[in-house]
């Protein structure tokens, strides 16, 4: 039997035909109908890969020995900056969305579902919705979000924090990903600076008060997993402690940032793009325990099929397995054990059951 494979970080497009008029009327989101490019007002991007659809999606996996994959929202539909009313018909479109891929491929797929932080009221109602009606288990929420004041806010900077005791209660998978850089740092958008510097630079951020606030302890049932390996994170934790240590009186109440080093129920996944870096985490971490597969498939920016660098889907696994920075033990743990811890915890055999999970032996 082949080792089972889970992907924890994917991403999924709509077909054009399956978005709402009013999104595109509204100009917040849409395909055009040769599904070359994804839409928003004064914005495009190329749709760089035909997996970005469903059924694209489901042959590249074929083809590339993927058994399951965590669908997350998409960043596009975070819902900042919109109107009220905009924001809620925008994130109800997308997760009912993932939620009916969910229902329709039970085995294949396990979707999250989207909220703003800045409407809380109607993000816990939304929490309650996705998990009690949609039968969804990954909440997705984005490194930063803009406030009813028009103001950026980091998700862990305070004043979410009924948000978080749902996903406690609900025994969550949370996800971290960072976008919108662009609209928050005034700097051009050139040479994709916003993709390759700043969007690690909002995971560490976003880690900095998660851990500095200690949220691993007082909400253990929620399981946190930061995009994207959370690259910065591992690199920066000598100069946050020196700061820790060095201005007290700006940390009153905080805890030290290393005490959060091999935390339980803190995750990363394993895009990082070198095996450098991938080793680095792994030191930091003590292990692999809390790292997972990501492969941010379609994106360019995901460990896709490349000419150019001969990569694959699973490549740094591959090369650090032979690099000997892992063990094969290790490599088949980061693609299926460590992505069911995140994702279910210590309740994980309902879950095995639905997507027909089978290990080898």
């Amino acid at each position: 039997m082949n080792q089972f494979r889970i992907n924890g970080h994917s991403h999924l497009l709509p077909y054009p035909e399956d978005i709402p008029q009013y999104l595109k009327d509204r100009e917040i989101f849409w395909v055009d109908d040769d599904r070359e490019y994804m839409l928003q007002k004064n914005w495009k991007r190329p749709i760089t890969d035909s997996s970005f659809f469903l059924n694209e999606k489901l042959e590249w996996m074929e083809r590339n020995k993927i058994d399951h994959a965590v669908v997350l929202n998409l960043s596009q539909l975070y819902g900042n900056g919109l109107t009220i009313e905009d924001m809620r018909y925008a994130l109800r479109f997308q997760n009912d969305f993932n939620a009916k891929v969910q229902q329709d491929h039970p085995t294949k797929f396990t979707c999250g579902f989207v909220v703003h932080a800045g409407f809380i009221e109607g993000a816990c109602w939304e929490i309650e919705r996705c998990v009690e009606e949609l039968g969804m288990q990954v909440l997705c929420l984005p490194t930063h979000y803009m406030n009813t004041a028009g103001k950026w806010k980091g998700i862990f900077d305070g004043g979410t924090e009924p948000i978080f005791e749902l996903a406690n209660k609900y025994k969550l998978a949370v996800e971290i990903h960072p976008y919108d850089g662009d609209k928050m740092i005034q700097l051009e958008n050139t040479a994709w600076r916003f993709h390759l510097v700043w969007m690690i630079a909002q995971c560490a951020d976003a880690y900095h008060f998660y851990t500095l606030n200690a949220l691993y302890e007082k909400y253990p049932d929620m399981r946190v997993c930061f995009a994207h390996g959370g690259q910065l994170n591992h690199l920066n934790i000598g100069r946050r402690t020196q700061g820790f240590d060095g201005r007290p009186d700006l940390f009153k109440g905080k805890e030290r940032p290393r005490k959060a080093i091999g935390q339980k129920n803190i995750f990363f996944d394993t895009l990082v793009h070198d095996t450098i870096s991938l080793e680095l985490m792994i030191k930091r971490q003590k292990g692999t325990d809390q790292i997972l597969m990501g492969l941010d498939d379609p994106y360019p920016l995901g460990e896709m099929e490349c000419e150019a660098q001969s990569s694959y889907p699973g490549k740094i696994l591959d090369l650090a397995l032979d690099e000997n920075i892992i063990t094969k033990k290790q490599h088949d743990e980061i693609w299926s054990d460590n992505v069911l811890s995140w994702l279910c915890g210590n309740d994980q055999e309902k879950f095995k059951r639905r997507i027909n999970y089978k290990k080898e032996k």
